[in-house]
């Protein structure tokens, strides 16, 4: 059986192409919403809907009799990745990392930071209306900054009520969330920082499939300071770029 760690769309779509080869496929998602999504695949497909530590992932390698691990996670989830690639070490199966590719940096007024806390250091000497793209998970390092104690913060995240209660729990007015599900649009993206005034925006580099593109060309088109938390980068085993890739790797294993 294939064990595929999917918290991401990629993830998902990969997840349907290897159900579709007619392997059996484990997909591990972070959330019911995440399995809600997979529902198309129907009874092909065994879903686990709760995140695993390291203990807990080689349980349930050896318990479901898992051969290969396919790792298309989010980029920016290094611990899920570390975790996987220790499991399956110590199980003694492949590991894949699936790669979704970065975007290219052309806009000159991007601020690379290689932390949350840096970015938002950076993000307060550059405006006091922030807007940010980083999702839900990290959001406290933002609110609870010293730095950014005088700015006005913006949060656009997932509306599920998880994330909407963690927005509430950090403080967070109502005026100060955006619910909706993205990839967004140059021309949604536009709207929305000029509806909230927006004087930097905060993102991650998350490529193409996470909408990083559209993000940078609005922010490039209304001449804000873009604040770009880099991915942080680990020594995997293996590593595919392209869907194709991964399929081969798990016929050829």
């Amino acid at each position: 059986m294939i064990l595929i760690v999917a918290g991401t769309r990629d993830g998902r779509e990969l997840t349907e192409r290897l159900v579709e080869t007619g392997s059996p496929v484990m997909a591990s998602v972070v959330s019911s919403y995440g399995e809600q999504l997979l529902a198309s695949c129907g009874e092909r497909l065994r879903i686990n809907d709760r995140p695993l530590d390291e203990q807990e992932l080689r349980g349930c390698i050896r318990e479901q009799g898992i051969h290969i691990l396919v790792d298309a996670s989010h980029p920016y989830a290094v611990n899920v990745s570390r975790n996987a690639m220790e499991a399956c070490h110590r199980e003694g199966i492949p590991y894949l990392r699936y790669e979704r590719d970065i975007t290219q940096i052309t806009y000159k007024n991007i601020h690379v930071a290689h932390s949350y806390e840096e970015a938002a250091a950076l993000s307060s000497s550059l405006g006091r209306h922030i807007f940010l793209t980083t999702g839900s998970r990290n959001l406290e390092k933002f609110v609870q900054a010293k730095e950014l104690a005088d700015c006005v913060l913006t949060a656009r995240v997932l509306p599920t009520s998880e994330v909407l209660s963690r927005c509430e729990e950090l403080g967070l007015s109502p005026k100060q969330i955006i619910a909706m599900q993205g990839p967004f649009s140059k021309e949604m993206n536009l709207s929305m920082f000029q509806q909230c005034q927006a004087e930097v925006i905060v993102t991650k580099n998350s490529g193409i499939i996470g909408g990083t593109d559209t993000k940078i060309e609005a922010a490039k088109e209304l001449g804000l300071p873009l604040v770009l938390i880099d991915r942080p980068v680990l020594s995997y085993d293996h590593v595919a770029h392209t869907y194709d890739e991964v399929i081969r790797f798990v016929e050829e294993h």
